[in-house]
């Protein structure tokens, strides 16, 4: 049966279901009393959905709380082991991947070292196989159980019908790579488990919107700072984030040559992996034979040594005009989007935040216009170096609540209708 605004009978319960999984899972425990006012659904709704989800074993029992002279109200939560994800962060240094119960719990880990600059496509997707294999192999987990694989990748991530995510890396040397059905050749994972593929500044925004330092804004940046830099925003229009390539804004005109091909990018000045070349560029000496997280930290501890020396005044000087140029850089941000809130996080930007986020943040506002830099705050991000696989494990998790609880069923290859055959027989080609 359909209404007036077009939505199924089955479209409604499934709302309803979303709706009741979602506030126990963002504010649980509740009791079914709570749950009315959280929701906005009735006492009656709310008893046929809490036992519906009961019986799937989304949600159990948590204890009770006295009522006011009445019976104990019994609590209720979202049940961990009713699902799990795979949350996995396409670094610069590292393939990571994590096993998630519904609650993002971390049940299992597997990480795969990255040569150099070494974005082999056979490589990647080998460590994505191997490390989904070993992960659920930890936990003694079949591979069916999972609700999806979620992927943050560098780059630009195009959705198309016929061959899944493709990936648009030109910073890494991707050129319309086909990841999704790379996966699926020799996956271990069987075809009902989806795989959700999207940008790494997106997943990250994702996960500190959920549970982190974006929590209750509406209008907010997420940054991205590894070897390059990248950013993610989320507005009422886009809850789930839209990726921006933020590092590709020309900060200086003619500028240094971004590993894009570009001049002038704030990524040629402010990823790691330039800021550490600028360094050497002008006298000074990174550790050889390290990864460029032990090389950022060597460059911070030279330019601001723990005994209270002076220090290396270049190290010193490349992070002072690294601070201005991210601060401009944030300021197009506000300028452009008016955010509530700027979050910095990835590898590097949290590295980095300890000593220069002061100066950002004077920078920022230097250059912005006064309205809404008055309004905006620039904070780092709160999950950590972790943020970007728990994120990319919140995709096949929103989609899970989207649906209500229920996987989506598999579509049946059904024959085409004989009114579409009759219409493509008509068309002049």
């Amino acid at each position: 049966m359909t209404g007036r605004n077009g939505r199924t009978v089955r479209d409604l319960r499934r709302a309803n279901r979303t709706a009741v999984l979602q506030r126990l899972y963002f504010d649980g425990p509740l009791s079914r009393f709570e749950l009315g006012p959280a929701t906005g659904l009735s006492s009656g709704s709310i008893s046929n959905v809490v036992a519906d989800l009961v019986a799937d074993g989304l949600v159990e029992e948590a204890g009770s709380v006295d009522s006011d002279g009445g019976r104990p109200r019994i609590l209720l939560r979202v049940a961990p082991g009713s699902g799990h994800m795979i949350g996995v962060d396409v670094g610069e240094t590292r393939v990571r991947i994590e096993l998630f119960d519904l609650t993002l719990t971390e049940l299992a880990r597997a990480e795969r070292p990255l040569e150099a600059q070494r974005y082999e496509v056979e490589g990647i997707v080998g460590h994505i196989r191997d490390g989904v294999a070993e992960v659920l192999a930890t936990a003694g987990l079949a591979p069916g159980r999972l609700l999806g694989v979620g992927i943050g990748v560098p780059g630009i991530v195009e959705h198309t019908p016929d061959g899944g995510a493709v990936v648009h890396g030109q910073t890494i040397g991707w050129d319309a790579v086909p990841l999704e059905a790379l996966l699926r050749e020799g996956s271990p994972l069987p075809g009902t488990v989806p795989y959700f593929i999207d940008n790494g500044a997106r997943t990250l925004g994702q996960a500190e919107m959920w549970f982190g330092a974006g929590r209750g804004a509406r209008n907010a940046v997420v940054v991205l700072f590894g070897s390059g830099v990248g950013a993610s925003l989320v507005t009422p229009e886009a809850e789930q984030g839209r990726a921006l390539e933020w590092g590709h804004l020309t900060v200086r005109v003619r500028g240094r040559r971004c590993r894009c091909g570009a001049l002038g990018c704030l990524e040629a000045y402010a990823g790691a992996e330039a800021l550490l070349d600028r360094w050497r560029e002008e006298g000074g000496r990174p550790p050889a034979d390290t990864d460029e997280e032990s090389a950022l930290a060597a460059m911070l501890a030279a330019a601001h040594p723990d005994d209270g020396t002076e220090g290396d005044p270049v190290a010193r000087a490349v992070l002072e005009e690294t601070a201005e140029y991210v601060g401009a850089g944030l300021s197009d941000l506000i300028n452009l989007f008016q955010p509530e809130r700027i979050l910095i996080g990835g590898w590097a930007g949290l590295q980095l935040g300890a000593r220069l986020l002061p100066a950002v943040r004077r920078h920022a506002t230097a250059y912005a216009l006064g309205h809404p830099a008055r309004r905006v705050t620039v904070d780092l991000g709160r999950l950590g170096p972790d943020a970007v696989t728990v994120g990319a494990a919140i995709l096949p998790l929103a989609d899970f609540f989207a649906h209500g609880g229920r996987r989506p069923e598999p579509r049946p290859d059904l024959p085409r209708p004989a009114w579409h055959t009759a219409l493509e027989e008509r068309t002049p080609h």
